[in-house]
This record gives C-alpha cells, structure tokens and sequence, in this order.
C-alpha cells in the first residue's frame, strides 16, 4: 500500500468487531498502520480482517479479549509488543453501556457499566503506557457527547458518568504525559449511524429516544461513523504532535445549536 498518514505506525485498536471500531480498522490500514485489533466476538472481529483484507490492507485481530478483565489486556498487549517490538498507539473505542433510568438502574448494571467503558480504558492505558514512553507515542480516547451533556429523552446516567470520566481521564493523563512524552487526545461522538442506532429507529421510528438530538445536527442525520474515525485518524497521526488534553467533539453541531 502506498505510504499513509500513519504509514509504519503500531496501533492497538480495541472493539474491532463492528461500528466505528471496524470503520476505524479499514481507514487505519488504509493509511498505512500495522493494526493489532481485539474484540470480544471472534466472528465479528474475523469479518472485519475479512473487509480490511479485501481492500488491500492487513489487520491483525486477537479475538476473544475480554476487555474487563486486566490479565486479558496484559496478554494483548504483551504479545503485541513482542511481535512488533512497540506500540505507538492505542486508540480506546470498545465500550458496552447498559441503559436505564437514574432511579431504577440496579447496582449490577451501573458497575458492569463503569467496568465496560472507564475501567477498561483505564487499564488499557496503564498498560500500554511504559510502551508508549518509550515510542513517544499517543493515546485516543473514546468520549461521548453524553459526557458533557445531558438529554432528557435517554435514560443514560451510568453511561454519561462512565464517558464523563474518560474525558476527565484523558486530560489528567495528558499533563502526566508531558513528562513521559505522550499525548493523551479524547474523541466525543454524537449520535452516529451505528447498529444500536439503526435498530432504535427501526424499532421506533421518528419518536426514537435520539430523535431530538440528531434535529439540531447539520443535516438531520445519525452520523457517519467514518466521521469519527477521521478524526481519530488525525489526532493519531504526527499531524497531531502539537494536540494533547484536548476532546474532540463529532457530532453534527447538536451540542452547539440550541
């Protein structure tokens, strides 16, 4: 493949298997990345190798790789900097939130919650992070919108917490990687045209709970998830070396526009 904007660049990419982490594998091997994926689901995870490598490019996938799990997040890792001899991305995008509202959210799905979108984040990074000092290498977190904004419509109060927390993450580990030569960058998605997405709107059609949301966007429409992956693309890729602490928000202008 012709040299890309990551051209060479060791990139771990979590959550391969389907949306904006199968999205973000095809544009990264586009552009050059030796991309090592992991996924909890080996089928999903092989058909996303299958697309990538029916475009010319390579994805390696490690699948099943439980995210909640620290021991599983070592071994990924360890492997792939024996492998490759270094990491100089990790790019967060798996997550799996449960919904429901503030006041009947059992205690088990508020913790599975906070285990599936900030604690796997955070041991990610932890253990990634001797590897990337020593390549001078970035990390990209996954936000959401729900992070810095309410909606009145979804009952996401775990899910915000989680991503809320991710954003306040990702900038105390860009002033700690100062020091360490490291930069820290989080990406805040809106309402994007993902599967769960599809399936609300199929399910309900114009009263769907993100309706009021996309409205305000700029042209009323769930957003592409490449959108969020371009994004990603820049903030992982030396056209970014001057970009730390910040969150980038993707997400059609809804949080702007009243």
């Amino acid at each position: 493949m012709a040299a890309g904007r990551l051209d060479g660049k060791v990139v771990l990419l979590t959550g391969i298997g389907g949306g904006m982490g199968r999205v973000t594998a095809r544009l990264f091997a586009a552009e050059g990345a030796i991309v090592v994926g992991c996924d909890l689901d080996p089928v999903s995870a092989a058909e996303t190798v299958r697309l990538v490598e029916a475009e010319g490019g390579s994805v390696e996938s490690s699948a099943p790789v439980d995210l909640s799990d620290r021991a599983d997040i070592d071994r990924w890792i360890a492997d792939t900097v024996a492998r490759h001899g270094r990491i100089d991305v990790l790019y967060n995008n798996a997550s799996l939130p449960r919904f429901a509202p503030f006041a009947q959210m059992s205690a088990d799905d508020y913790r599975f919650t906070l285990q599936n979108e900030l604690d796997l984040v955070w041991h990610a990074c932890q253990a990634a992070w001797p590897h990337l000092e020593a390549s001078r290498g970035a990390i990209v977190n996954i936000g959401s919108g729900a992070g810095t904004q309410g909606a009145r419509a979804l009952p996401q109060a775990a899910h915000a917490a989680a991503k809320g927390a991710v954003i306040a993450l990702t900038r105390q580990l860009a002033a700690e990687g100062v020091a360490a030569g490291i930069r820290v960058n989080c990406l805040s998605p809106g309402v994007m045209a993902t599967p769960p997405v599809l399936a609300m709107f199929d399910e309900f059609g114009e009263n769907a709970p993100v309706a009021p949301i996309i409205e305000r966007t700029i042209d009323g429409k769930p957003g592409d998830p490449l959108a969020v992956a371009y994004a990603g693309l820049y903030l992982a890729s030396d056209e970014a070396k001057w970009v730390t602490g910040i969150n980038l928000v993707v997400d059609g202008g809804a949080s702007a526009i009243m």
